[in-house]
This record gives C-alpha cells, sequence and structure tokens, in this order.
C-alpha cells in the first residue's frame, strides 16, 4: 500500500483500538504493561506456540470471525505466539505464512503483526528486502536485515535494522529511533556474548541499559522476557520490544535469505521485482498526485 493507504489504514486501526479500550492519557503512559513496584520494570513474555492447535486459531470458523475482528487480519494470517502481562494475555503475534512460505525471491519476507487479546491490530512489522540487500551491497555481503514497524497511534515509521559493523562470533546490534514532538530518541539492542537463547539488551542513545530480553534456553517453541524501565517506558517502544521478539524467532532464517538473495543478485540471476506492498513503502510521500 502507499503512504497515504498506510495512513488510512493506520488511522483505520487506531478507530478501532480506540473503541475497543479506553485511550491512554499519553502517548507514554502506561497501556496495560505490567509494573513492579520493588524493580521499576515493565514486564511482558512471549511465548511461541508449537501447533496451530490454540484458541485463537482452532475451530470452526475461527479463521472468518478473526477476519471479521480486524481488517488487519488477512486470510494468511497465523498467529504463532501470545503476550503475556501479569500472568494474563495482553497480545498476540501472528505472520503471514503464505508470503513467507510459499513466494520466492523478493516477493518471500516477513510481515508480522501485533494484536491486542481481542484481535485489534497495535502495529505491523515488514521486512525490508529492498533496504536490506542494499545495506548487504554495501556492506560487501553481510547480511543486514532492516525492517519498517506502523504502529497504531504513531504518524512516524520505525526503522529497525542489523548493523554491519559485525564480526564472526561477535554480538550483533539492531538500532532504531522514535519522534517525540519533533525529537528524535535512539535506542539500539545488542545480543548477549553468550546468546544461547536469544538475549539482548536495549541501551538509550547515551549508551545506558534501559531494559532487555532474556530468552529461555530450554522451550518447545520459544519464550523470552522483555523488561524495560519504568522511567523510560513509552508505548511505541514497548511495542518495538515485543515485536523484536518476532525478529529473534525469524532472525537467522531471514539473514540466510538475504544472504542468498545477495548472491543471486552479485551472480545476475534475481529478478528485480520488489512485493507490491513493500515497494509502496518506498514511495514519495511528497511526490505529485
Amino acid at each position: 500500500m502507499s503512504n497515504a493507504a498506510a495512513a488510512d489504514a493506520a488511522r483505520e486501526a487506531r478507530t478501532e483500538a480506540e473503541s475497543a479500550a479506553p485511550a491512554p492519557a499519553s502517548k507514554t503512559a502506561a497501556s496495560g504493561a505490567t509494573s513492579s513496584a520493588k524493580t521499576g520494570y515493565h514486564v511482558f513474555d512471549t511465548r511461541v506456540w508449537i501447533t496451530d492447535f490454540n484458541p485463537v486459531e482452532f475451530g470452526i470458523y475461527k479463521e472468518s470471525r478473526n477476519r471479521a475482528k480486524s481488517r488487519q487480519f488477512t486470510t494468511d494470517m497465523d498467529i504463532f505466539a501470545e503476550i503475556t502481562e501479569k500472568g494474563e494475555r495482553t497480545g498476540l503475534l501472528g505472520y503471514r505464512e503464505e508470503l513467507w512460505k510459499k513466494e520466492k525471491g523478493l516477493d518471500r519476507r516477513i510481515v508480522c503483526k501485533l494484536f491486542s487479546e481481542n484481535l485489534n491490530w497495535r502495529a505491523t512489522m515488514d521486512l525490508m528486502l529492498g533496504r536490506s540487500l542494499q545495506q548487504t551491497v554495501g556492506a560487501r555481503g553481510l547480511a543486514v536485515t532492516s525492517w519498517a514497524i506502523n504502529t497504531n497511534d504513531d504518524d512516524f515509521v520505525v526503522y529497525v535494522e542489523r548493523s554491519a559493523n559485525k564480526w564472526p562470533m561477535m554480538p550483533e546490534n539492531f538500532a532504531f529511533f522514535l519522534m517525540t514532538d519533533g525529537k528524535p530518541t535512539f535506542y539500539r539492542l545488542k545480543s548477549d556474548i553468550i546468546n544461547v537463547g536469544g538475549d539482548y539488551t536495549l541501551y538509550d542513545g547515551q549508551g545506558r541499559r534501559i531494559g532487555d530480553i532474556d530468552g529461555s534456553i530450554i522451550t518447545l517453541g520459544g519464550h523470552w522476557r522483555g523488561r524495560l524501565k519504568a522511567e523510560a517506558f513509552d508505548k511505541r517502544l514497548y511495542a518495538v520490544m515485543k515485536l523484536f521478539t518476532a525478529v529473534i524467532v525469524f532472525n537467522r532464517a531471514t539473514r540466510n535469505h538475504v544472504r542468498r538473495l545477495h548472491a543471486e543478485l552479485v551472480a545476475g540471476r534475481l529478478p528485480l521485482k520488489l512485493e507490491r506492498q513493500e515497494n509502496d513503502l518506498y514511495m514519495n510521500p511528497r511526490r505529485t498526485r
């Protein structure tokens, strides 16, 4: 969809979300987040389901009912994880299964969506293959992934990108920024040196540790606990952290995909046509219409 269409979709989803729940007092106010008085952290858990036999998708007419709840719930949407806070489900993660499993080349990409527990849309995260390949070309073959996040209560797109400054066996870094009152606030997610379960530490632009994502080693599908300091809390930042657990799920597979695409590009075998919806995300918002 074009930038205008994306904005329209975001406004529709925002209206849908606001009608389903009371509006927060401010953009940075806590909205259903778990806060611990002892630690000063907001805490969430992401648990990946190992089968499709879950209460969200399993049952007669479940798919059509889910689509009726949100326009963002596409026919190929697969809910693969739940997000809980203080023992209660507050969110769901899904991805477009056919787009990832059945397409090839530049048409094959990850599109993840964050929903509320009632399947109201909260955010979408796209793997941007055009920009990923651009960065990979610049990094001379080192796979660099770039993700675009559109949340339901923000006019700005958040770009989360893997750093090309990466040595073998050393931690990887992802960086992004949020716009607030016309000013950017920068963040970095750094993987732990010993990173068995998918562990990352969140730093602000001044290098201060403000949160972390801790992966469990012993788990069937995948389990991550995210923590964000109360003084650094922002709804959008919290949503980015939740969606980043989906990046962790697909991290190796998406890097391998970008690496193969780059090899085909260098060999001159890659059909150079971006998937329509990704192509629209690159369009100039100031173009003459």
